[in-house]
Parts: C-alpha cells; structure tokens; sequence
C-alpha cells in the first residue's frame, strides 16, 4: 500500500535528576555532599532509508517515545545518557510541526536531522554547597525532552513528471525509456500509485523520471486519484506533458492540454511556471492532420512538441534526449529549507514552562503545575534549606504572587500534588 501522508507524535527523552547525597568513608568525617548529575535524554532523530517507498510504517504507529537519561548517583557519579531515538522515513519527506505549520525538515540528504532535542541532566547537590550552606539536601531536577505533534509528507525526488489524462500511455512510456514496470491496461486509474524510473542517456547521463496516477478536470479540488498525487511534481525540475493525438478515447487533446495545466495551476503557482515539454503520444493511431493541428496548438503557445509513440517505441528516445538537454540548463530538485522558529512560539513555549493554576477548595490552595512535580522529587522537606530553595522557585515563577492575589493568609493550607503546607509570607 501507498501511504503518503502520517501525523504522528515524538517525544525525546527527559534528563535524569540530580541525586542527594554524601560522602561516607572511614575516617572521613565531613565529606561534603557528592551527589552526582542526570544523564542526557535521548534525542529524536530522523534518517534518510533509500529502502523505504511509503509511509506505511507510519499508519498504525504513531508515538515514538526516546528513553529518558539516568539519574544521578553518589560518588559524582553522572547518570548514563540515553541512545537516540532513530526514526527512518523515505528520501523527499517533508516534516512540519502540525501545530504551527513550520517545516522542520526536508528528508533529501544523507545527514541526520534531530527534530527533539532531549532534556538535559539536573545537577547533583554537589553543587549548590557554599560556605553557608555546607549540606545541601536538594538537587535539580532533570529538565524535559521536546514534544512535537508532527506532519509527514512524501513528496517524490524526480527530476521529471509525466502528467496527462488517464490511459493517454504515460505508464507505457516509463516501461520503454526505464527498467520501471508500472501496470499497463487499457482502462482509467491503471497506475493509482506514483511509480519511479531511472532514464540513463549514457554512461554519464541520467535522470529519474516519475509517472503520476492519470488526473481529470477538478483534480485540484478532490475529484479522482490525481489530487493525492499533484504533491508529487511539485519538486519536479520538468514536466513532460503526455497527450493522446488519436483521440481514440473520444476527448480533444487540445482540450485536454489545457484543462490539466488549469489543474496544475490551481494546485500550486510554482508548478503553473514550470517547464513542459508536450509529447504526442499515439501517433500511430492518429492521421497527418490531427498531429498537425495539435502541434501548430502547442508551439504556438511556445512549448517544445515531440511526436511519439510509446507502444512502439517511436520518437521516444528523441524525446527522452530533449529531456536531459532541458534539464541540463535547470536548477537542481527543490529542497525546502527549514523554517526557524517564530518569536510567537518561543515566547509560548517559554511561558508554557511556568504555567499554573490556583484553585480554593473548602479552605485548601491547590496548585496545578505539571513542572512542579520534579522539582518535589529532589526536594527534602525535612531540610531548611531545600526549604528555602523551594520557596524561591515558588516566588520566582509568580505562585506566591498568585496565591496573595488570590487572598491567601498567614497559617492557610496550600497542596501541591498531595505535599500540604502552611502559609507563611
């Protein structure tokens, strides 16, 4: 099956959380706290595999999780950083945060792109020892991977497009000028997959020609197989046009040529500018006077007009050598280059951090704050100043402010996740 669009969500790993602890050997009184830092979380990376043709492997799942660092130990010792996350995907898919939009990569090259980055470890008590505070009794949490909700989309590496109303022989014209072997039947939507060739002109010229499933009038817009497909040419550097001169399907050529550059058109603005090359295909089913008024038609609108055909092979390999001296004189495939990220969502992810909600309940502050949490992990309660570390993140991150807003008083009870304590200003 051809599966070439996925959502799916990544999550990389968290770091580990910096331990509590102190140095004990013998004779040793004092050792001072030696609680070591969290290891790294494991990135989400994504790959290029050339053995990969769809998203399929994408369709059933579509969470990928990457594994969260180790925590800390005594002795200084760091906690292991976690393996990678490897993610393969085929060459020419196109991620973007399903959110905002924004492309975070194009898969066309060879190198690896890490699309969430892991959290970072938390330190260890080891450091936050001064000269008055010489046992510490809290470390730092580790800080959380990145999550993303994203959007897959293949769009095929070709260098040339063969586009054209259904049955016109685009998929008998791959067969003869590439090793590809597309299904060939007299009958609409014979190909409903993409299919690949590679078209070798010499020993040191080719290029990879791909033929998209037949489109019809309203492609564009969700009518028939081709609207699935039109991603597809969009990276093309060429289209070749292919049309049926014989007519023998009962539709004008003519008529054709322009209502499927109409559908081109509407679809994307790039492809309306796109170069074409237009080849009259059947020709040996149709009469000197159909070829002439189709190809007075086509040059008069200043399109390169190459007779064929593909059943016998005809004129092929003159087009196929127009072909490669066209794209000699083209830029390369287009790659889409990442987009950074907007100020809007940094500035949202950022505040997302410290977000929290106060609610009173029978005389009970309850805060809900998700990044609470680890940091309640590596706090000691019992300890005055893990104590006095917590209140200030408390007041840094504005739940003080919010709870006095709120009118709160000396000796009223706050809860955080199940931790009670009294207020005190």
């Amino acid at each position: 099956m051809f599966v070439d669009k996925a959502t799916i969500r990544i999550k990389a790993g968290n770091g580990g959380d910096g331990a509590v602890s102190f140095h004990r050997e013998k004779y040793v009184a004092a050792g001072g706290p030696d609680g070591g830092d969290g290891g790294q979380g494991g990135n989400v990376v994504f790959v290029v595999d050339d053995g990969m043709s769809s998203l399929i492997d994408f369709r059933y799942k579509r969470k990928f999780c990457a594994e969260n660092g180790e925590n800390g130990s005594s002795k200084r010792c760091t906690g292991r950083s976690a393996e990678d996350l490897v993610i393969k995907v085929p060459r020419g898919t196109l991620i973007r945060d399903n959110e905002t939009g924004r492309i975070m990569a194009d898969m066309s090259d060879d190198l690896p792109h890490i699309l969430a980055h892991g959290g970072r470890g938390g330190k260890g008590n080891q450091h936050f020892a001064t000269s008055t505070r010489q046992i510490p009794r809290f470390a730092k949490p580790g800080f959380p991977g990145e999550s993303f909700e994203i959007s897959m989309e293949l769009k095929l590496l070709a260098d040339v497009g063969l586009v054209g109303f259904p049955n016109v022989g685009k998929s008998t014209l791959i067969s003869v000028v590439s090793a590809a072997k597309p299904k060939i039947a007299n009958y609409h939507f014979t190909t409903l997959t993409p299919v690949l060739g590679v078209v070798r002109l010499d020993d040191e010229r080719s290029f990879v020609m791909a033929d998209i499933p037949g489109l019809i009038e309203g492609a564009s817009e969700g009518v028939g197989l081709g609207h699935e497909f039109l991603r597809h040419v969009e990276r093309c550097r060429l289209i070749v046009h292919v049309l049926d001169v014989s007519g023998c399907e009962g539709r004008d050529p003519i008529d054709d040529f322009e209502k499927i550059n109409l559908e081109l058109a509407n679809f994307s603005e790039q492809l309306a500018v796109c170069p074409q090359i237009v080849a009259a295909n059947k020709s040996d089913m149709a009469d000197e006077s159909q070829i002439t008024r189709l190809k007075n038609y086509i040059e008069d609108k200043g399109f390169p007009f190459f007779t064929i055909s593909a059943a016998t092979t005809s004129g092929t390999k003159e087009l196929m050598d127009a072909v490669g001296e066209k794209l000699s004189t083209l830029p390369p495939v287009k790659v889409y280059e990442a987009q950074p990220v907007s100020q809007e969502e940094w500035i949202r992810k950022v505040s997302n951090r410290q977000e929290f909600d106060v609610e009173v309940e029978d005389g009970v502050y309850y805060v809900d704050a998700v990044w609470i949490e680890p940091i309640l992990r590596t706090v000691n309660m019992e300890d005055y100043s893990s104590l006095q570390y917590f209140q200030r993140v408390l007041r840094s991150s504005g739940v003080i402010d919010k709870l006095l807003e709120m009118g709160i008083q000396e000796g009223d009870t706050v809860n955080i996740y199940g931790f009670e304590f009294d207020f005190i200003n």
